[in-house]
């Protein structure tokens, strides 16, 4: 994580909002556990959690994208993807599809 300086304090904000976000995604109710409970109980689609998480890390990545970058107007070359969109993959049926009718 980078410290915030200048423009970069939004960045900055940015990722650790993100970041807890993405922490509390983590650490709900694991999707093999929440498909167990009955419908009706569910506090939210197991489907859409996973993709909400999928989401948080592609934007992670985006905002460490944009805080290494050179400077103003200068973008860094090319580099390996970010960890945080790496793991992404990881969720057990991966990030689903998106349709229009979600709006992402």
């Amino acid at each position: 994580m980078s410290s915030p300086t200048g423009d970069n304090a939004f960045l900055h904000a940015l990722e650790l909002h993100v970041r807890t976000e993405l922490t509390l995604a983590e650490t709900s109710q694991p999707w093999e556990e929440a498909v167990r409970v009955p419908i009706d109980e569910w506090l939210s689609d197991p489907a859409d959690d996973q993709r909400y998480e999928v989401l948080l890390r592609s934007l992670l990545g985006a905002v460490e994208v944009l805080e290494n970058s050179s400077g103003p107007g200068e973008h860094s070359p090319p580099t390996e993807a970010p960890e945080s969109i790496k793991t992404a993959g990881h969720l057990p049926n991966g990030p689903g599809p998106c349709t229009e009718t979600e709006g992402w």
